[in-house]
């Protein structure tokens, strides 16, 4: 349900992560990213972490990418995207410039690079540096689906204008998960034409594309998700609504208090309170605990999302 990528997060941050500042950015750590995305990013590196003991530096993985096994590339692609934590802002700007010129050398056509560059387009968004934007615009419209979405999800990583009408014009894809993707980064990229296409989003027939719409409005000071957010916080509504784990509907729930506590929605404290008291899960309690504590506060104060 993020992206990032919650990995591949596409998505995450993470999660893909340096996470940005500031209530209304801060939430967009917690969207509904497309469950395949985590799913795959997850099963790819615990199988990894049990077969990768030696320490090494993201060039040493590129170099990999750059003249390794068809089967090692792409593998070293992944374990790089996992290995941007500690870098300083110039070493971030060399490293993009070194991964442009070697996704630059990788075609579509080519099978043993598909994967290669998927796990390229996510180190360009964690790397998130305004030069790998142009490579991201024409891989959010590669013919290879999973491609296209690491790409959406790398531009909201990055951010800026740049890549605003590429993922507008995702938001109207036929593909669910495209659309729940878009959904998510046009609320972290702040910008409030968004709003009438996060409007029609947050009706559409698929669930979890409505909860981002909503959640994203939300982060954009728009209430007409409102609705669907208080929907968010009942256990059996979502449960009709979508397939969901446990795990699922608890995060759905604290995405929802996140964003109910940006719109400053008084309405909602008495199911908080609810859920603050008798929720059987404690991150969903804690949660509510928390979202109460921010609607509580006197008026002016800042916005608090709950913790994760």
């Amino acid at each position: 349900m993020t992206e990032t990528p919650k990995d591949a997060s596409p998505p995450e941050d993470d999660d893909l992560t340096e996470e940005p500042r500031g209530a209304g950015r801060l939430l967009a750590r917690f969207f509904l990213l497309p469950l395949t995305v985590v799913v795959a990013a997850v099963g790819i590196f615990v199988f990894f972490n049990t077969m990768t003991f030696e320490r090494r530096g993201p060039r040493d993985y590129l170099q990999e990418v750059r003249g390794g096994t068809a089967n090692r590339r792409w593998q070293a692609a992944f374990e790089l995207s996992r290995s941007l934590g500690n870098l300083k802002p110039d070493e971030r700007a060399e490293l993009c410039a070194e991964t442009l010129r070697v996704y630059e050398t990788l075609s579509p056509r080519r099978p043993e690079d598909l994967l290669v560059r998927r796990y390229l387009v996510l180190v360009l968004g964690r790397l998130g540096e305004p030069a790998a934007v142009p490579a991201l615009l024409q891989a959010a419209h590669a013919d290879d689906p999973d491609t296209r979405l690491y790409a959406i999800w790398a531009l909201g990583k990055i951010g800026g204008p740049a890549g605003f009408d590429t993922v507008l014009e995702a938001s109207q894809s036929e593909d669910a998960g495209t659309r729940k993707m878009a959904a998510y980064v046009l609320g972290t990229l702040g910008d409030a034409r968004a709003v009438p296409r996060l409007k029609v989003l947050a009706e559409d027939r698929t669930a979890d594309v409505r909860w981002n719409a909503a959640i994203a409005l939300a982060q954009l000071g728009d209430a007409s998700g409102l609705s669907t957010l208080q929907a968010m916080l009942d256990r059996e509504a979502l449960a009709r609504q979508a397939t969901l784990s446990g795990d699922q509907a608890e995060a759905a729930m604290v995405n929802a208090m996140k964003a109910l506590v940006l719109l400053r929605d008084a309405e909602s404290l008495p199911v908080l309170e609810r859920l603050e008291k008798s929720d059987p899960n404690l991150r969903v309690r804690d949660a509510a605990r928390r979202a109460i504590e921010a609607l509580r506060a006197p008026a002016g104060a800042p916005a608090t999302p709950a913790a994760p």
